[in-house]
């Protein structure tokens, strides 16, 4: 199979030819990346993405952001969930961000996180965001382009569940430096890791390592871990793609007690330790 599977000569290319590609050079998609904004420098983009949703995207996007945030990095969100946002609420960011000559600035949680998030520009927050794929595609681009994010070690991008538009959007358009896949324990995790494996793969996109989330519940009486949902399989499905298992996390009813009250930033989540060397050492 040629290297650059995307490319308009894929079907006539070889590994070698692709070597010094344009297509490549764009991220094998043939399209230029979004140039960053001018008031602004961003180190590493990390995508935090799932094959499926209601696996706690948001909550490991936001754990791994608090964890670089403690180890001294200079952190940013970008919520691409643009239809469901909900980082601006886990830590407490309300009302609406201002712009200057240089574009959109980003609101700041108690930690100094910096979040971008279309609840930000919404009159209401609870209004709902009923745009169609293209226009969800413009905002997503101009929460890169169009942000003053400043110096940023690590921005972080929460996107929406599945291999839709903002996921197509963001590995095309942003220099993503790589991705963290979360999902839950049941059988069908290994197809849910593999969906989006496969799309990072096809896009040239990293994939740093997955993240098992409701791993367990852990008794508060005897200690004793129970498998709410199945035993886990994420390490069979990590094994066979060759990616580094970045964590199990627990259910834990403090965590979206913290959420909830918009204090994340609080949070101290340990169970994510291997993944945030993995970040380090990028």
């Amino acid at each position: 199979m040629p290297e650059n599977s995307s490319c308009s000569s894929a079907s006539t290319c070889s590994r070698e030819s692709c070597e010094g590609c344009p297509s490549k050079a764009k991220g094998g998609s043939g399209i230029a990346k979004e140039p960053m904004n001018k008031a602004s420098n961003v180190k590493k983009v990390i995508g935090v993405v799932s094959g499926k949703g209601g696996v706690g995207k948001s909550f490991v996007t936001s754990s791994l952001a608090c964890a670089m945030n403690k180890a001294g990095y200079k952190v940013g969100i970008m919520d691409a969930d643009i239809t469901g946002p909900s980082i601006p609420k886990m830590f407490g960011v309300h009302g609406q961000v201002y712009g200057t000559e240089d574009g959109m600035v980003p609101m700041a949680a108690e930690n100094g996180i910096k979040i971008m998030s279309v609840n930000l520009l919404l009159d209401n927050e609870e209004d709902p965001v009923i745009w169609r794929g293209p226009v969800i595609a413009g905002v997503v681009k101009q929460f890169w382009n169009e942000t003053v994010w400043g110096d940023i070690d690590y921005l972080f991008v929460d996107m929406p569940p599945g291999t839709g538009d903002v996921p197509l959007t963001v590995f095309q358009s942003l220099p993503v430096d790589g991705i963290v896949v979360v999902t839950s324990p049941q059988e069908l995790v290994q197809m849910i890791v593999k969906k989006a494996y496969n799309m990072a793969n096809m896009m040239h996109i990293p994939v740093l390592g997955v993240v098992e989330n409701f791993s367990y519940l852990e008794c508060p009486d005897c200690g004793k871990k129970i498998n709410v949902f199945g035993q886990s399989h994420v390490d069979e499905a990590a094994k066979e793609l060759g990616i580094p298992v970045f964590g199990k996390l627990p259910v834990d009813p403090a965590y979206a007690e913290k959420a909830d009250e918009g204090k994340f930033f609080e949070i101290d989540n340990p169970y994510l330790a291997d993944g945030v060397e993995v970040l380090k050492n990028l």
